[in-house]
């Protein structure tokens, strides 16, 4: 027998028995990873069922839409009414309501914090007669449409630590993003498409960056990274053929490459070997499919009214939140936008009032597209930044100027779809707008709602890696059922 196996050049050990035979059974799971439809049935055209993780429970929701406003919006200028701070405006913040919280070091060294109330007017809208400032007309008039949650609270106060961990799970870096984290458990519904993108777009405030480490697949497989799309002429870089390069070309190339690939990794088992082929492979169906899922050529003049006339101009949040239904429409499980500018800590009314403008039409507009396809129900949109504002001004107060510097404990985010309960209001802060006082939502929270909404338990959707099982939201984080329809 030893003989035999000598022959056939299998110098076989119990180590080397157990390493070959777990390359084979890794090969089996990365190609159910890689190939979605690998083990399943195609459900349509270009379309994959879940084929990881798949969902623990009847998803609501088939989808994400996340307008995240970089830079952290006032929740007093939009969503949280305090009328009380108009009476007190000037007067010292109660060191009974601010609690000793730690400051930022742009105002750790003020000797006073006058409180100050907004200067626009707010109205209550909508059967749960909720308080919208007239900043936000278009998203008063959807109000019975989306849930507000008044009581988002976070450890972070500073804001690329706030938005990682909104993000991520997790303040550092180098972990896998929310949409990387679906794209693990549920994969694409169009394998033709990547099934997490990202769009970018900036108003006329004061901006802070966003950094692809926030569609980062961290220590998840490549595949699962976000792509993120620009607004030339060529939206995914680098993807179309070289000039002179034939598709039928390419085609060869890449098998060619695939054959070099598979040799190397039935030498080295690396996983990330057959990873960087499924790479190759989608970027050479995105070719085709990616011009044809951002055309908005196509759209009639009625869609470009309802998302206002910057939807006309590419790389607008308008654009993007139209782009958005359509990707989404074509098969992209998770949409996230950046639109940077909220930083308001001074000339808050003036920026603000620009900010609102950029976003406030389209982001209704989105809402009522997608109920006007029948899309809202199985896709969950949400609004919102990192962090809220302070109730004091940040630097010199004035009659009709200033500014709000960074505050975790309390902000205001919305949701909508997906099996979001419409038309309520979650949550409560005190008179002053500096602490919750009903119903606190911490980001674990919110990022196992999402979660569960997509049929996936926060608990068990989870990765190994370097000896430790990791998930989004850590070792916390509830669903917060009350919401929920």
């Amino acid at each position: 027998m030893e003989k035999e196996l000598l022959d056939h050049g299998l110098h076989i050990n119990r180590r080397h028995f157990l390493s070959k035979m777990s390359i084979g059974l890794g090969s089996a799971a990365l190609g159910s990873l890689l190939i979605p439809d690998l083990f399943g049935r195609r459900t349509g055209e270009g379309a994959a069922e879940a084929h990881l993780a798949l969902p623990h429970f009847a998803p609501k929701a088939k989808r994400v839409i996340y307008l995240f406003q970089n830079g952290a919006p006032s929740q007093l200028e939009s969503f949280d009414f305090k009328p009380r701070l108009r009476d007190m405006w000037g007067e010292e913040l109660p060191e009974s309501i601010r609690q000793g919280q730690r400051l930022t070091g742009m105002t750790a060294s003020q000797d006073s914090f006058p409180m100050v109330g907004s200067i626009f007017d707010f109205q209550q809208y909508g059967q749960a007669r909720a308080w919208i400032s007239e900043l936000f007309p278009h998203t008063a008039g959807i109000v019975d449409d989306i849930c507000i949650i008044r009581s988002m609270h976070t450890e972070s106060i500073n804001h690329d630590p706030a938005l990682t961990f909104f993000q991520t799970g997790a303040q550092q870096g180098n972990r896998p993003s929310m949409g990387s984290w679906l794209s693990y458990g549920l994969g694409s519904e169009n394998s033709n498409l990547p099934a997490f993108t990202v769009l970018l777009s900036k108003g006329n405030g004061n901006g802070q960056g966003v950094y692809s480490k926030l569609w980062s697949n961290g220590f998840l497989p490549a595949t699962h990274q976000g792509v993120q799309l620009s607004n030339g002429e060529d939206p995914v870089l680098f993807l179309s053929n070289p000039e002179g390069m034939r598709r039928e070309e390419r085609r060869k190339m890449l098998d060619d490459l695939a054959a070099l690939n598979e040799h190397a990794f039935q030498k080295v088992g690396d996983p990330e070997i057959q990873t960087r082929v499924a790479q190759y492979e989608m970027a050479f169906r995105m070719q085709t499919a990616v011009p044809e899922a951002t055309d908005l050529s196509r759209e009639p003049d009625s869609v470009f009214e309802l998302y206002g006339e910057d939807s006309r101009k590419p790389g607008t949040f308008a654009a993007n939140c139209l782009l958005a239904r359509k990707l989404s429409e074509s098969g992209v499980r998770f949409v996230q936008l950046y639109h940077q500018g909220w930083d308001q800590h001074g000339n808050l009314p003036f920026e603000m009032a620009a900010q609102a403008r950029d976003v406030d039409q389209a982001s209704a507009a989105l809402i009522k597209d997608l109920k006007q396809r029948g899309m809202l129900d199985e896709t969950l949109v949400i609004w919102g930044g990192e962090f809220g504002r302070t109730n004091y001004s940040q630097g010199k107060l004035t009659q009709d100027n200033y500014g709000r510097d960074h505050h975790p404990r309390c902000f205001s985010i919305w949701m909508a779809g997906g099996g979001v309960r419409p038309g309520m209001v979650y949550g409560s802060t005190d008179d002053l707008g500096y602490n919750i006082t009903s119903n606190p939502v911490h980001v674990h929270d919110f990022q196992a709602t999402v979660l569960h909404q997509l049929g996936l338990d926060h608990e068990k959707l989870i990765y190994r890696h370097l000896g430790r099982k990791f998930r989004l939201t850590d070792v916390s984080g509830k669903v917060i059922r009350d919401i929920l329809s």
